[in-house]
């Protein structure tokens, strides 16, 4: 019994060839351009240099938010500047304290004697501050 080999068809050759071209031709294409490639590589950068700078601005403020922390420790607070920045903030006062009118537009604190005129001055003023 002979055997006989058989040449294989030219078309498949070439069909393998082509096929192996354009799969190298899609990794050189996304080598340069994909996702992940040498172009997008210099977006990556810049977006890790903006991540960068974003995140010492935020360890910049976690560091001042812990030391504002801090400084509710029982040892270095002062009950008389913590009822004081409370009664600003809150615009309340208590019956023994001593109010210092400020003019709003020149900051000068009003003077001491009044006559008729200042005392209505007086009233627009402190009818303008409420709310």
């Amino acid at each position: 019994m002979s055997t006989r080999l058989k040449r294989p068809a030219f078309w498949r050759h070439l069909a393998v060839t082509v096929a192996l071209v354009a799969f190298q031709a899609y990794l050189g294409y996304n080598v340069v351009s994909g996702q992940f490639g040498v172009e997008s590589q210099k977006v990556m950068l810049v977006e890790v240099e903006e991540l960068k700078a974003r995140s010492a601005a935020l360890a910049a403020e976690i560091e001042a938010t812990n030391h504002r922390v801090q400084l509710f420790n029982s040892s270095r607070l002062d009950p008389d500047i913590l009822t004081e920045r409370a009664r600003a903030l809150l615009s309340m006062s208590q019956a023994d304290d001593v109010i210092v009118m400020v003019n709003s537009r020149t900051g000068k604190p009003l003077s001491g004697s009044y006559d008729a005129l200042a005392a209505s001055q007086l009233t627009d003023e402190i009818e303008v501050g409420i709310d």
